[in-house]
């Protein structure tokens, strides 16, 4: 209910201030919210020739092309104009993202389709991992810990491997991985929750863990640290780590006090033990050594833990090839089936994909986000904060919204400030820091059909809010 009061609020305010804008001049056209392209110039006045001042008219009739661009050196300024019919078109400043209809067009060929490739893949291997009887060992293991975690879930559960691969993948930014693994823990969930509209205890910890988006390894975000010529592309990597280190604690506190959860148990304990010590042992490997090594180290311990662990599938598979001879069927046979479930996940959760993104393209493009967002920039920055974070702040308030485009502000502002200055740094741990609430929430709960997310929206915005607070503190201590 939440969430679908929050997706019309976003649509009708969105679609008002655009329609106001319009009428009050503000905006000379609103076709570019309907079919424009991200970066596209944006059309703000169109007038006669003769209209326009003197140097400007002689020098687009003498421009062998008819345009000419005024202020090219100024950072977001550039005003175009192009002589064409009589007329002269003024473009300035350039679109925040896609229009609703390429944004529906991209969100199938761009995201959806990739997206099902993926899920089949991930899907066909965990077919194998039921089957061969892998995934029960491995709940079985962690039985122990997860029961005390989600306590309404049997022991010994299927759903607790699948929410370990997810973790995992995400712990290790295999996010292509981490998705699959993710609506499989989502749709095995389902099965034991007895309202089938209304979101689970279970399901809602499992979300607010997963969005939490603890990383080890934040390749991407060093890959694009390197791009902009950091001097040093990983010396984000530690405050990225404890930033999403403790937004999980904060995501496992907050939802264990709502689910009354025993936090004195013995095994969650050494479990969080564990997992620090697994942290802090990486961090010093990771520490001593050099710049190559770093980024040698980071760029290839994800990937070859995704090939061991489909190395691992496989091979386990077909020494317990038994099992699937007793199941009526074999280790190939299994594999699409699995892969062909995974296709219709993915065709499941496009409605609820393809309805969040439009009402974030229009979000985006009304102006409505900017205003807010400079908004809380003037605030902070009357409240004494340092200018740079403020300028790193557009980045935090679009990642619950959008990961794309919070990534276009990453990459603008480590363009603009520099990639080693305070808010190229804080925007790289802002990216990193958590997931994209509402795509998340689109797609998981979308892709078992709840309807009632109860109070999972809440609490992962205000672990959003936690990560942002904590990634402030971190990067000022650290820089």
């Amino acid at each position: 209910m939440v969430l679908s009061r929050f997706w019309l609020a976003i649509f009708i305010s969105s679609i008002a201030f655009i329609v106001i804008s319009l009428f009050t001049a503000n905006t000379y056209t609103i076709d570019y919210v309907l079919n424009g392209k991200k970066d596209d110039p944006i059309l703000i006045s169109e007038k006669y020739a003769e209209q326009l001042p003197a140097f400007i008219k002689d020098s687009i009739k003498k421009a062998k092309d008819q345009t000419i661009i005024i202020n090219r050196d100024t950072l977001n300024s550039d005003t175009t104009y192009v002589y064409k019919n009589k007329t002269v078109k003024i473009y300035s400043g350039v679109q925040k993202s896609d229009g609703l209809l390429p944004t529906c067009k991209s969100t199938l060929l761009d995201l959806i389709l990739p997206l099902i490739a993926y899920l089949a893949f991930f899907c066909g291997l965990m077919e194998l991992l039921i089957i061969s009887g892998a995934s029960g060992k491995l709940a079985k293991a962690l039985s122990p810990v997860f029961v005390k975690v989600f306590p309404s879930i049997p022991k010994n559960h299927p759903s607790i491997s699948y929410m370990t691969l997810n973790f995992a993948a995400n712990f290790l930014g295999l996010d292509s991985a981490a998705t699959p693994f993710g609506l499989k823990a989502m749709e095995s969930l389902q099965e034991i929750n007895p309202d089938k509209d209304r979101a689970s205890d279970a399901q809602i910890m499992f979300m607010c863990l997963h969005a939490s988006g603890l990383t080890l390894i934040a390749t991407s975000i060093i890959g694009y640290r390197a791009a902009a010529n950091a001097s040093n592309p990983a010396d984000v990597m530690l405050p990225c780590i404890i930033t999403s280190f403790i937004g999980t604690i904060a995501a496992f506190l907050i939802v264990g006090i709502k689910q009354k959860i025993n936090f004195k148990s013995a095994s969650l304990v050494i479990a969080l033990m564990v997992l620090i010590a697994a942290i802090v042992g990486l961090l010093m490997y990771v520490n001593h050594l050099d710049l190559i090594g770093k980024n040698y180290f980071t760029s290839n311990l994800s990937g070859l833990i995704l090939f061991g662990i489909i190395a691992f599938t496989l091979i386990f598979s077909w020494r317990h090839e038994k099992k699937f001879t007793e199941a009526g069927t074999t280790v190939f046979d299994a594999f699409v089936v699995g892969a062909n479930n995974g296709v219709k996940t993915g065709v499941t959760i496009f409605p609820y994909v393809l309805g969040m993104l439009v009402a974030i393209s229009l979000f985006r493009n009304s102006g409505l986000f900017e205003i807010i967002s400079d908004g809380i920039a003037f605030v902070f920055s009357n409240m004494g904060v340092n200018k740079q974070i403020t300028d790193a702040l557009p980045v935090a308030m679009l990642r619950p919204f959008s990961s794309a485009g919070s990534r276009g502000f990453l990459i603008d502002s480590m363009n603009t400030f520099g990639a080693d200055s305070l808010t190229g740094r804080l925007s790289s741990i802002f990216q990193c820091s958590a997931e994209s609430t509402f795509y998340v929430i689109a797609v998981y709960f979308g892709s078992v059909n709840i309807k009632n997310t109860r109070y999972a929206l809440g609490t992962m915005l205000l672990v959003d809010v936690i990560c942002v607070i904590t990634a402030i503190f971190v990067a000022s201590w650290f820089f």
